[in-house]
C-alpha cells in the first residue's frame, strides 16, 4: 500500500463497493488503496460519476464498503457498529457540504454550538462565538441561516466543522454553491484554518485550482485510482 510519511491518520485499504441495478452489478469503487499522515491535505478529484463523493462517504463511515479497510487514527470504522461509529466521527471528523446542511430553524451560533452540545462541552457557547469571530461573522451570531448570504452560511459550516477541533476534515464540493470571487475567500479561510489547527484535510472538487492547493491530489477514473 502507498503509504504517507509519518503515521497514517487516514488510511484507506483496498476498498471496493459494488451495488445491485437493473442490469446487474455496478461497481462504484474498485480497489482503492491509499493513506495520509496527520496534517496532510489531499484532493480527491475526476469526473462526476467517477466515485468521489461515495469514497468520501465511506471514509466519514455514512457509507458501508462491499469490502476493503477504512481506518481513522487507528480504528477500524467497519469493526465498529453504528453509535460507536458516530462517536468517532463526533470526535475526529469535521465535515462541510457543498449545499451548507445548516439547520433552518438554528441561528447561526446555534449551529456551530451543535456539535460541543453533543459532545457535552461546557464551554459550548463562548467556544462557538470564538470560532464566529474567527471567520469573520460576529456580527451575525444570532441570525437565522435563510438571512445568510451563501458564503456566509458556509463561514458558518466552516465554524460549525472546525470548532471540535477535528482530526480529518472531510469536504464535499465545498464551493459548489457559491460563485467564484466568494468561493475564493471560502477555500483561502478553510486553508488557514487547517494549517492553524493541523488538520487533516480530504476534499472532493472539481476545481483544479483548489486541487492544485493540496499536497497531494487523488484522481478517480471509473472507480479506481488513476496511475
Amino acid at each position: 500500500m502507498s503509504q504517507s510519511p509519518g503515521a497514517a491518520l487516514v488510511s484507506v485499504e483496498h476498498v471496493f463497493k459494488s451495488v445491485a441495478d437493473s442490469t446487474g452489478t455496478l461497481d462504484i469503487l474498485r480497489d482503492i488503496d491509499f493513506a495520509l499522515a496527520a496534517r496532510e491535505t489531499a484532493a480527491i478529484v475526476g469526473a462526476s460519476g467517477s466515485g468521489k463523493s461515495t469514497l468520501l462517504s465511506i471514509i466519514a463511515g455514512l457509507d458501508t464498503p462491499t469490502r476493503g479497510t477504512v481506518r481513522i487514527a487507528g480504528h477500524d470504522l467497519f469493526a465498529l457498529d453504528e453509535d460507536q461509529r458516530a462517536a468517532l466521527r463526533a470526535q475526529q471528523v469535521g465535515f462541510v457540504f457543498q449545499s451548507f446542511q445548516l439547520m433552518g430553524n438554528l441561528t447561526a451560533l446555534e449551529n456551530v454550538m451543535l456539535p460541543l452540545e453533543l459532545a457535552a462541552r461546557r464551554d459550548a457557547r463562548q467556544a462557538a462565538t470564538e470560532m464566529l469571530a474567527r471567520v469573520g461573522l460576529s456580527e451575525r451570531l444570532s441570525h437565522y441561516p435563510k438571512v445568510l448570504s451563501g458564503g456566509e452560511q458556509q463561514r458558518v459550516a466552516l465554524a460549525r466543522a472546525f470548532v471540535v477541533q477535528p482530526a480529518v476534515l472531510l469536504a464535499d464540493e465545498p464551493t459548489g454553491s457559491l460563485d467564484f470571487a466568494t468561493g475564493e475567500k471560502v477555500m483561502e479561510l478553510m486553508f488557514e484554518l487547517n494549517r492553524e489547527l493541523g488538520t487533516t484535510l480530504v476534499l472532493v472538487t472539481h476545481d483544479r485550482g483548489i486541487a492544485a492547493r493540496c499536497e497531494r491530489r487523488i484522481t478517480i477514473e471509473a472507480g479506481r485510482i488513476a496511475a
